[in-house]
């Protein structure tokens, strides 16, 4: 029996296993979160995941796959694996995927030394034959509280190379919100999403914002490339990494992630979480204490 056209498959999957790959990371377990509370079959995958899935571990993918609908895709570090991922995933009977990627991913994988992992899992799911859609988002407002970010805080300074250019930071929960809409909703197959907050702030007003709030001693550091691999050499950071780390910053420099951009409402008919909003419920939850 043949696989159904990509085209016909646009009805509602609210039947069927949904697998969510990067279950234990930041967006991965809210969009568990939120098809579990729908009442959805949802299969949460990681290397400590409920259940057991490694990139570079091709045993461990057609467990998880098995009975799947629906895919949430976090890139590889391996670019090459996304590709042979997908390949397998439709093979077993995927039907839909929804791709977790970034603004701006189509100017800075050109650069030369550019993580190509976005760029790579895109291709991928456009190549699949299957339904797909992509978001492309802005940083997310929770790496200040529970990810890159949070340490310097808590230590009171966050120093980085931005250029004062603001960026419009997407909350982590609208956008699980927008990946649940992508893979039970009709509607949005072959559709790139970019999603942002409502109003760009730089960092440092987000660091004011956010020592404000939590009432603790904070202050933003402007630093240049130059600093920022230097003291990033100095905590430990190995060559490879302070290359990429500093080019993602070359994008915020150059404006490409600045302006606000509307698929939170495209998708959920509302406005998108801002930024104000995210720390007022960050400090009520913890975050800095």
């Amino acid at each position: 029996m043949s696989r159904p056209d990509a085209a016909r498959l646009t009805g509602p999957m609210t039947a069927g296993m949904t697998l969510v790959l990067g279950s234990t990371g930041k967006t991965g377990r809210r969009v568990v979160r939120q098809l579990r509370a729908r009442g959805l079959p949802t299969r949460p995958a990681s290397r400590s995941g409920e259940a057991h899935f490694d990139w570079r571990d091709r045993a461990t993918w057609p467990a998880v796959l098995r009975d799947v609908r629906a895919a949430y895709l976090v890139a590889p570090e391996d670019a090459d694996l996304a590709a042979e991922f997908v390949k397998t995933a439709t093979a077993a009977g995927v039907e839909r995927f929804v791709a977790l990627s970034g603004r701006g991913v189509d100017v800075w994988a050109q650069r030369e030394g550019a993580d190509q992992s976005m760029i790579a899992t895109e291709h991928a799911v456009r190549d699949s034959g299957a339904e797909w859609s992509i978001m492309r988002a802005n940083n997310f407002a929770q790496n200040f509280s529970e990810d890159l970010y949070h340490a310097p805080l808590l230590a009171g300074r966050l120093a980085l190379p931005t250029g004062g250019v603001p960026e419009p930071f997407v909350d982590a929960d609208d956008l699980a919100e927008v990946a649940v809409a992508l893979l039970t909703e009709d509607g949005h197959a072959g559709r790139t999403y970019e999603l942002s907050g409502p109003r760009a702030v730089s960092y440092a007003e987000a660091v004011d914002i956010i020592a404000r709030v939590s009432g603790r001693p904070m202050r933003f550091v402007e630093l240049t490339p130059a600093e920022y691999e230097a003291e990033l050499r100095a905590g430990g950071v190995e060559d490879p990494w302070v290359g990429l780390l500093s080019s993602l910053f070359e994008v915020t420099r150059e404006g490409i992630l600045a302006e606000p951009v509307d698929g939170v409402r495209q998708v959920l008919n509302r406005e998108p979480a801002d930024f104000e909003s995210y720390v007022a419920a960050a400090v009520a939850a913890g975050a800095w204490r």
